[in-house]
């Protein structure tokens, strides 16, 4: 059993837990939500014996095991419907239920490249993974939101469902900038290192680490800022503050900035940017 919070959005919910990593951290958050989580193990006949009985009043069931695999048992959807019209369960695969990739073999890293992200982050030929296990956790958020939908509509038909998560389609559907870019602009996207996709954030050295900094918000300031301390160079000239003309330029915008952080601590720069109202944080 996981420790409730303050919040129990869903007290009074029961949810049985079949999952591995790829769902651990959707039934975290439920179980945050005030909902009440019976794990088990399916290897032993006892325990599928208990499942059938505890289906009966269950409200959610989260699995991840490979598609097919509870039908084989005798425990798919279809079955469990049947024993418990009002269930929603969510099954939470690499590739979904159906499809040519359904029943191949995947990882968080290869949900992270075929999902697009690897297409978009790290230097220009250099893919980089995001760091943890991100597309587990991603899908686990899109379950979440998928079961608080399928409550809503139990409440009002009495009627469970089935949740099919795809962890490679959950990774595109976060693809941000990606997809309208192209779609409406037929710009491809590529890794632009630390750089944000339109230069409104960098990754910056300084003398005890890194700093992510704004590059556009609040400009007028930050130049006066670097003036103040003598290192604002050229870009004290009218001409910088077009943004369009800062970002046709950014390489020497982020020299400038580069070697005027370079200066400073981390936690120096963090506190006053803060209060300055700069949306800034340091960097592990």
């Amino acid at each position: 059993m996981y420790e409730k919070p303050g919040i129990a959005t869903l007290a009074g919910y029961s949810v049985l837990d079949l999952t591995d990593e790829k769902g651990s951290l959707c039934v975290k958050l439920l179980s945050g939500m005030g909902a009440d989580v019976i794990r088990l193990n399916l290897e032993k006949k006892r325990e599928r014996n208990r499942l059938r009985s505890l289906i009966k009043k269950a409200d959610f069931l989260i699995e991840t095991f490979q598609p097919g695999y509870l039908a084989s048992l005798g425990m798919g959807y279809k079955d469990l419907a049947k024993i418990n019209p009002r269930l929603v369960m969510v099954s939470i695969t690499h590739f979904g239920q159906s499809g040519p990739y359904r029943d191949l073999k995947s990882s968080d890293l290869i949900n992270q490249a075929l999902g697009g992200w690897l297409s978009v982050t790290g230097e220009a030929t250099k893919p980089l993974k995001l760091c943890g296990e991100q597309s587990y956790n991603t899908a686990s958020l899109f379950a979440v939101n998928g079961i608080l939908l399928a409550l809503r509509q139990t409440h009002n038909t009495g009627k469970g469902q089935h949740i099919d998560i795809s962890i490679m389609e959950c990774v595109a559907a976060t693809l941000d900038h990606v997809l309208p870019r192209y779609f409406y602009g037929g710009v491809v996207a590529e890794r632009q290192g630390s750089c944000h996709w339109n230069n409104a954030f960098d990754i910056l050295p300084c003398r005890d680490g890194y700093i992510m900094v704004s590059l556009h918000q609040h400009w007028d300031t930050l130049v006066e800022w670097l003036a103040s301390e003598g290192m604002a160079e050229d870009l004290t000239d009218a001409r910088w503050k077009d943004r369009e003309e800062r970002n046709r330029h950014i390489d020497h915008i982020l020299q400038v900035l580069g070697k005027w952080t370079s200066t400073h601590r981390v936690d120096e720069l963090v506190e006053k940017g803060q209060l300055m109202r700069f949306p800034w944080a340091g960097v592990k």
